[in-house]
């Protein structure tokens, strides 16, 4: 069953690559092209905007927004990107201001142990 589920799934793949490409939408219209004729030649407004609608825009449309779509994701997709960059960034300035607040904070209690040291012999010598 995984083998069957695999190949599915390569296949579905391998078509929707294909699939959302523009090469593929100009083969749908050229396709779609072939039944025009016989639409127009039967004179019948019905019959020509069934070809319009449900033949040359499925088709050729399917593709084209098959592309849009994946132009869109990469969009989406350096966006992202972009964002995890600059928050991994803002993300070390963090951590290098939190290393410098340490080492000042352990400084500054040195200087309070060293000053209550002072007035504690300040003090003694009263």
């Amino acid at each position: 069953m995984n083998r069957i589920n695999e190949f599915n799934r390569r296949l579905a793949q391998k078509i929707t690559s294909f699939v959302s490409t523009m090469w593929c939408a100009y083969i749908f219209a050229a396709l779609a092209l072939i039944s025009l004729p016989a639409a127009i030649k039967s004179g019948d407004v019905v019959i020509i905007v069934a070809w319009v609608a449900q033949t040359f825009l499925q088709l050729v449309l399917l593709s084209i927004i098959m592309v849009g779509q994946q132009v869109a994701s990469a969009s989406v997709e350096k966006m992202i990107q972009e964002t995890h960059e600059a928050s991994i960034g803002e993300f070390e300035l963090a951590k290098e201001a939190r290393a410098i607040a340490d080492q000042e904070l352990k400084e500054l209690k040195k200087i309070a142990s060293e000053m209550h040291q002072v007035l504690r012999d300040i003090e003694g010598k009263k």
